[in-house]
């Protein structure tokens, strides 16, 4: 049986200032530096086997797995379907002032936020990648570590779990937590 681990990304600014990111490219904050740093050390004292790194082309997903693979001496490669979902219309809302509003739009798999991605295309994009990674994961025997988003994890997680559309929009994961998951 193959696994595959997905993580999120370090701390971000919009994250400390609790806004929806989706697509909107931004940085690590300090305290997301040394949260990769010690997810890096964390792999590496785990002995958890990892042949390859992918990672999202937005920086604080690039940065934090930068920063792994350079700490565990891994090779490194851009996935652009583990970009984070575009949430249109709440690109940069701020979670406190619409409180639940968010949450329930997660639940409309056919909406794309006025402009952004649905829910169910992103489901295709992301179980199209999972399904390539299992078939490489037995042919070639390797392990992948995923560092990517929020929504991402979430899509991840009902790939491999069955949701109610509630308990789906309720998946959160933390910044570098690792979840393992077996094909």
């Amino acid at each position: 049986m193959s696994k595959i681990y997905i993580t999120r990304h370090g701390e971000s600014q919009w994250n400390v200032e609790g806004k929806v990111q989706g697509v909107t490219d931004t940085p690590l904050t300090a305290k997301g530096i040394e949260q990769a740093h010690e997810l890096a050390k964390k792999i590496k004292e785990s002995g958890i086997k990892i042949d390859e790194i992918l990672h999202s082309p937005l920086s604080r997903a690039a940065d934090t797995a930068k920063i792994v693979a350079e700490e565990n001496g891994l090779p490194l490669t851009l996935e652009p379907r583990l970009i984070e979902q575009n949430f249109g219309e709440f690109e940069g809302h701020e979670w406190a002032k619409h409180r639940g509003v968010f949450h329930e739009a997660k639940k409309q798999f056919a909406c794309d936020y006025n402009g952004g991605e649905s829910m169910l295309r992103l489901g295709q994009r992301i179980y199209n990648l999972l399904d390539e990674l299992k078939a490489r994961s037995e042919k070639e025997n390797k392990t992948f570590l995923l560092v990517t988003h929020g929504g991402i994890a979430r899509m991840i997680h009902s790939y491999f779990n069955s949701e109610t559309n509630e308990e789906f929009s309720s998946t959160n994961i933390a910044n570098c937590q690792v979840i393992e998951y077996c094909f």
